[in-house]
């Protein structure tokens, strides 16, 4: 029996989430070794998954198939492709960051408040390394039912996350942030809920039209005419999984939780969210909704569309409009998702590449920008953005690394977002002309709220409240210098992630029995 890489991929952080928990509570600094360490073995078994991972071969690699629940036709079954390596490779390279930019996130604050309970340490770190490992192994279910559960489950560690550990820069003890953490965090697990349990229904249907939960054998089922499913039917259960999917992603209008929690998280678990846990929406939308439900996926393309593109319009001015630095990024990030939802129902090459590499371009410049304002708010004690003024002049390093991270955000070329942004663009425009030219619109906005971000922030007379604040620490660099490293590496030289991408996305048209258009040439006189 071969190595199984993909089970030990997820469990490894699973296990390293048992062993924090019961790290002894005066031993904080050794969780959060044990933590780093836990997660960086898990990013060199990630790492031997992309070594293996094979992108001209079978469509799911590594797979791995086991008797679970029989009575009901569950089954234990993983396997990746592309689209599913690309992401759990980002999922393992992004959480050593999360865990070194937090490091202190969770120690206690007896110096600022003796009365207020004390958070643990230990707590906060498992909760991360659970968390890491849920999405990973939901990059690698094919099972659905497998995967349902790993959906709603992530919810958990996410909610005690927000709720628990909230962002300091306006708490202290103050009642009310701790009342506006807790509602976030509320507001989180409703939504997701209810698109949980709206997919749980559909899942069931599936199953009951299907007689199985395994996403191979319901695509080999349909492929040799042995499954039909009527199309009122398939266009319903399309909707239930499309609901939960779109939630978590989250598409307008069912974004509004993400503000919300990521304001009042920390900043690395901000990234957490946007980065790492609202990519298995989209990325759900490409393994089950394209491949389950080809024809009403096809159906219900102009719809969601037109979500996509108002959500990368609205997302985008909401950012412009904003005072608080972190609900900017988050309503980036709604502009953001609007595009990945857009490239992946264009259903050409092109947009679906774009889509996919705009995930783990987005995780990446996300992480960076953010990461960076959790270090410049943990400095200030505020997030609002008129609290500050010529950081540049006082730490350049910090202004600098704030400022690529910014430029990446709004798909400078050279920097990785742009050519997913000109894939997802172009591949939209080639089918769908007026939307692609529409969408447009979203750069704009997006040059117009991060420069404004930076002007307001970074240049301009000193603030007295910022003249000793100090530039960036060692640990500080060590997170955010490997980052923009790979928005430069990638922005010029994205073959290796479309080597990887590319055949999944072929096998993903082919399931929509979809063609990219051709060019309409003018014949020559």
């Amino acid at each position: 029996m071969s190595f199984p890489l993909l089970t030990a991929t997820a469990a490894l952080p699973a296990v390293g989430a048992i062993v924090t928990a019961a790290v002894p509570a005066a031993r904080r600094t050794a969780a959060k070794w044990l933590a780093l360490i836990f997660s960086l073995a898990t990013l060199v078994l990630a790492a031997l998954v992309v070594v293996r991972f094979e992108p001209g071969g079978d469509r799911y690699q590594l797979t791995e198939s086991h008797a679970w629940i029989s009575d009901f036709g569950v089954r234990y079954e993983l396997g990746v492709d592309g689209i599913g390596v690309a992401l759990l490779a980002l999922t393992a390279l992004l959480i050593p960051f999360v865990i070194l930019a937090g490091w202190h996130d969770a120690d206690p604050l007896e110096e600022v408040n003796p009365n207020r309970r004390w958070r643990p340490t230990q707590g906060f770190f498992a909760l991360i390394l659970m968390v890491e490992a849920m999405v990973i192994l939901s990059f690698e279910a094919t099972d659905v039912f497998l995967f349902y559960i790993l959906f709603e489950a992530m919810l958990i560690p996410m909610y005690f996350l927000i709720g628990g550990f909230g962002d300091r820069a306006h708490a202290g003890g103050d009642e009310a942030a701790a009342t506006q953490r807790s509602y976030a965090a509320v507001k989180f697990l409703l939504y997701n809920l209810v698109g949980g349990l709206i997919m749980l229904a559909a899942v069931i249907g599936l199953y009951v039209v299907a007689g199985s939960f395994s996403l191979s054998e319901i695509a080999e089922a349909r492929a040799n005419g042995s499954l039909s499913i009527a199309t009122d039917t398939e266009r319903w259960l399309f909707l239930g999984f499309f609901f939960a999917f779109a939630v978590k992603a989250p598409l307008w209008p069912l974004h509004t939780w993400l503000p919300n929690a990521m304001g009042e998280a920390t900043a690395p678990v901000a990234v957490l969210i946007t980065a790492v846990v609202d990519k298995v929406g989209t990325f759900a939308m490409l393994r089950f909704c394209l491949q389950l439900f080809p024809e009403a996926s096809k159906w219900a393309t102009p719809v969601i569309l037109v979500l996509a593109l108002i959500s990368i319009v609205y997302g985008a001015l909401l950012a412009v409009g904003q005072r608080d630095m972190k609900r900017l990024i988050a309503y980036a990030s709604i502009s953001h998702f609007g595009f990945i939802i857009m490239g992946i129902f264009a259903m050409t090459s092109q947009g679906q590449s774009g889509a996919t590499l705009y995930m783990v371009n987005h995780g990446i410049s996300t992480a960076a920008l953010m990461l960076v304002a959790g270090f410049l708010i943990t400095r200030r004690g505020s997030r609002l953005i008129a609290d500050y003024g010529g950081v540049q002049k006082v730490a350049p390093v910090l202004a600098g690394t704030f400022l690529i991270g910014g430029l990446a955000t709004l798909s400078l070329p050279g920097l990785s977002p742009f050519v997913s942004e000109f894939l997802v663009l172009v591949g939209t425009f080639s089918r769908y002309p007026v939307i692609g030219i529409i969408a447009t619109i979203g750069i704009v906005l997006a040059a117009l709220y991060v420069l404004v971000l930076y002007q307001r922030t970074m240049t301009g007379p000193v603030k007295a409240e910022i003249r000793t604040m100090p530039d960036l620490r060692v640990r500080e660099l060590v997170v955010i210098t490997p980052l923009i490293a790979l928005l430069l590496f990638l922005g010029v030289y994205p073959k290796p992630l479309t080597e990887i991408v590319n055949p999944a996305v072929e096998h993903t048209l082919s399931d929509v029995q979809q063609t990219d258009p051709k060019p309409e040439v003018e014949a020559a006189p």
